[in-house]
């Protein structure tokens, strides 16, 4: 008896394996595959960079902005409940996305993927923590979810080029539908519900005001370059993003259990960490935003073809993510974040000087450096986050480095389109426009590595302290429900 029901118990912890990791993969691939689809969108939507701007930022901002919330979401009402939701939310947005007639349905479609992948990235990861109780073994279930992660990365070009050279770009959001469904079946079945009853209520004033402040922000800098930076909306967007952050500020000072504990940031080692994790997101999501358009636009590409140009990038961070934690342990944060930042800044400068006639030979090599040097920085910053803070605020650090990386995206799709539309209103090329934007984005990466090695406490992580040892990916959605998840095991 005993025997079958350990027989029992195992099945159902692969089961939970298996539809908790498939829904990451599923949020991860819609990363990477909507950059091979640009180029056909702005033909088919007769849509400008503007657009595009907003089909990506719609989904990013909405991420970044719900994920803390998500997690404690899923803790305080369900993690079977809660993920579950997320994925037919994300599912049915995904079908959305495929059928929208016009740019404004596409955006809206995205916001709605957006809500979904919030609530359906932590919840997976709770549901994952809480079943598998013994350290060891959560471990290694966590290293296959985060292992998913990065096939999903790395599929998204090349599924991208493929169905959309084939049947166009609503075919990328279409392949949600099986996956979404399965997931559905399987898990109202299979999954168990679990909750942590000492969760934290929402931060309801401290998400809304997140959500519109960096929102109106986005605004400004998208329309910015379309609008004219003077002009009064933009302005008036601006002024408002600056109030609205301040009073989200203001807020979270103020309140018992707030979104976004602001005390966090009197550890030099967690602020730095975090800082450098804004522009992380900044230059690799910015910079990898114009990657297939470079391509196909410049260099006269195939869509299809593209996608698998663009592969050296997101390749390098998959095998080399998990060599980064294992340095960080050995060498220290400063050197290999340091060390990190600067590779992908020289690689993001060597970017920015190709040109319609420099062959591939000579470009996937600058992909495959930035690749690597954002491999080597995203989990030993998540790591120096954790080390930061007490045992207990773990999983919350680890939710908090993820947004900060998440907001960075937002504002780097944003600012760096901005940089090339204000080039090309200017009289510039759109080839000149992307080489000053991969400049710009490869001078703020250098920056900040002159920043970590002066500032990044270089002291090796503590024994047992939680240093990623497998790639979390560059758009790995958060931990916000590990904390609590640990709490009630």
């Amino acid at each position: 008896m005993g025997t079958s029901h350990a027989a029992a118990g195992r099945s159902n912890r692969s089961v939970l394996l298996t539809v908790t990791c498939l829904g990451q993969f599923m949020v991860l691939l819609d990363n990477t595959i909507v950059g091979a689809a640009l180029p056909d969108m702005q033909h088919r939507l007769h849509t400008q960079l503007t657009g595009l701007q907003w089909i990506v930022d719609a989904y990013v901002l909405l991420v970044a902005m719900l994920l803390l919330s998500g997690g404690i979401f899923a803790d305080r009402f369900g993690r079977k409940r809660v993920y579950l939701t997320g994925v037919a939310v994300f599912t049915v947005a995904s079908v959305l996305c495929s059928l929208a007639p016009s740019l404004g349905w596409l955006v809206a479609g995205r916001v709605l993927q957006g809500i979904g992948a919030a609530a359906l990235s932590p919840a997976s990861l709770a549901l994952l923590t809480a079943a598998h109780p013994v350290p060891q073994e959560r471990i290694k279930a966590i290293g296959l979810w985060a292992g998913f992660s990065g096939i999903g990365l790395a599929a998204g070009p090349v599924a991208g080029g493929v169905l959309t050279d084939a049947f166009g770009w609503p075919a990328i959001f279409l392949i949600n539908l099986p996956i979404g469904v399965v997931l559905l079946l399987v898990g109202l079945r299979s999954l168990e519900e679990s909750r942590n009853p000492s969760a934290p209520a929402i931060d309801v004033p401290g998400t809304v005001l997140s959500v519109l402040g960096v929102g109106v922000l986005t605004y400004g800098l998208i329309e910015g370059g379309a609008r004219g930076w003077t002009s009064p909306v933009i302005l008036a967007s601006f002024a408002a993003a600056a109030a609205l952050l301040a009073a989200f500020v203001t807020v979270e000072a103020r309140r018992s259990a707030p979104m976004l504990p602001l005390r966090l940031f009197r550890q030099r080692l967690f602020t730095v960490s975090n800082t450098a994790m804004v522009v992380v997101g900044f230059a690799l999501m910015g910079s990898s935003f114009f990657f297939s358009q470079f391509f196909v636009y410049v260099q006269g590409s195939s869509i299809l073809r593209a996608g698998l140009q663009t592969l050296p990038v997101s390749l390098a961070m998959v095998f080399v993510s998990p060599y980064a934690g294992r340095l960080a342990a050995r060498y220290g944060f400063r050197i290999v974040v340091t060390t990190g930042l600067a590779l992908a800044g020289l690689g993001l400068l060597a970017l920015g000087v190709v040109h319609a006639d420099t062959g591939y030979g000579n470009v996937w090599w600058r992909l495959a450096v930035v690749g690597v040097g954002f491999a080597l920085t995203l989990p030993p910053l998540t790591g120096a986050a954790i080390h930061a803070v007490s045992p207990q605020e773990g999983g919350l650090a680890s939710g908090i480095s993820s947004t900060t990386r998440q907001i960075g995206a937002v504002l780097g799709v944003a600012a760096l389109g901005a940089v090339v539309r204000t080039r090309q209103s200017g009289g510039a090329s759109f080839e000149t426009g992307l080489n000053s934007a991969f400049v710009t984005a490869g001078a703020i990466t250098l920056a900040t590595a002159v920043v970590t090695g002066l500032w990044l406490a270089h002291s090796k992580p503590a024994e047992g302290s939680a240093v990623p040892r497998r790639p979390t990916g560059p758009e790995t959605v958060a931990t916000p429900g590990e904390a609590s998840a640990n709490s009630t095991n």
